[in-house]
């Protein structure tokens, strides 16, 4: 059973922030300058188990680094979106083209540009180390730090409460 205070089986979509969600907000510089990150494998297995599932999933975020769209991208994701300045005009375009709701939608930030999105989706969530003002808006805080395995412990829930999670051979293999 879910800690999760929300109707999980409204969920279809899923969407992410990288830095400080999808990995760590310490991130270390490759010598050019740029920016280099660590992914958690435990999410990456979730969010291609989620995409192999049918559920729409979007990376939204303000970094442009090409190794981050390369990564989500291997794992099935459609969405990346990078340099997303202002991310709610962009999490509206994405809701958009997938005939989404709000309620529909999980997103989790953890700094002040994703309080926008956090305060239209219908599951706003946040890592344990996010801001105080992000963790103020989240509907569920998960208990893992960023970078350590918050995708997969959102969408776990989720799968599992809508009898997803570990139901087909999708989700034996990458």
């Amino acid at each position: 059973m879910s800690g999760i205070d929300y109707n999980l089986s409204q969920i279809k979509a899923f969407a992410f922030d990288v830095d400080g969600v999808l990995s760590s907000s310490t991130i270390p510089l490759h010598p050019s300058g740029e920016p280099m990150r660590m992914v958690n494998i435990k999410d990456g297995y979730a969010i291609q188990l989620a995409v192999k599932l049918g559920y729409q999933v979007a990376i939204i975020t303000g970094g442009k680094t090409e190794a981050v769209r390369i990564r989500f991208e291997n794992l099935g994701v459609q969405d990346v979106y990078m340099g997303a300045a202002v991310k709610i005009t962009t999490y509206e375009e994405w809701k958009k083209k997938h005939n989404l709701q709000d309620s529909e939608i999980m997103f989790m930030g953890d700094d002040i540009p994703d309080m926008e999105v956090l305060r239209r989706v219908g599951l706003p969530a946040a890592p344990a180390d996010a801001c105080s003002d992000v963790l103020a808006l989240a509907r569920y805080v998960t208990p893992c730090k960023g970078g350590d395995g918050c995708a997969r412990d959102i969408i776990e829930q989720v799968l599992r409460a809508k009898g997803d999670w570990l139901k087909d051979r999708h989700a034996f293999g990458w």
